[in-house]
């Protein structure tokens, strides 16, 4: 059954410009959820299960107009340490200083909910970080970019300049890994990108 459009259960707007980058007609609906992870819980699992409440929660509130719903999770990982959104800029700058000179895993979910059934998917990607200062932290912070960013940082924005190189997908490191998301989308009957028209 081919419907036009999904639903975006997220209100980032780097994951509606990745939408918008491959033309994919969305209407943006955010989910409301907790986000902590589980007690035991692998981060491999975490991401993909709040991928999945996102996508579910969306799917429940819009069953009078069902569209395919589209939602994601990211996370960055550290040694072990799962770094979430700062809150406030004691917490930015610790983890930028943690990233420092590291190299550090970005995991993101993506499910799609649709007729019932439940997809999803897993992108990791590695970000290696060049030496960075005190200062150059502390001025980062000042632009307020780090804010509402697992990590402290956007790969899209002034934060790319503290990175080396990148293993993996730039778009799963920004939020929503378009390969994964493509895959998906397709399985639904959706054009996945323009071209798929």
């Amino acid at each position: 059954m081919d419907v036009e459009g999904i639903y975006l259960a997220s209100a980032s707007p780097r994951r509606a410009a990745l939408l918008d980058q491959i033309g994919v007609e969305y209407q943006v609906i955010a989910a409301e959820i907790g986000e902590d992870p589980l007690a035991g819980e692998a981060v491999e699992a975490t991401v993909v299960r709040l991928a999945s409440e996102k996508a579910e929660c969306v799917a429940r509130q819009t069953r009078a107009a069902p569209r395919p719903v589209l939602a994601a999770d990211t996370l960055v990982v550290l040694a072990g340490e799962v770094m979430g959104k700062p809150r406030d800029e004691a917490a930015a700058l610790a983890m930028l200083g943690k990233l420092s000179g590291q190299t550090h895993q970005v995991l993101t979910g993506v499910a799609l909910a649709w007729a019932g059934t439940l997809k999803t998917r897993l992108n990791v990607s590695e970000v290696r970080f060049r030496s960075t200062t005190v200062q150059e932290r502390q001025a980062y912070c000042l632009t307020g970019e780090p804010m509402g960013k697992a990590g402290a940082y956007a790969v899209q924005g002034m934060g790319a300049v503290f990175i080396e190189r990148i293993a993996g997908s730039y778009s799963g490191v920004m939020g929503l890994p378009l390969k994964q998301t493509a895959e998906l989308l397709s399985a639904t009957g959706q054009p996945a990108w323009l071209g798929a028209r």
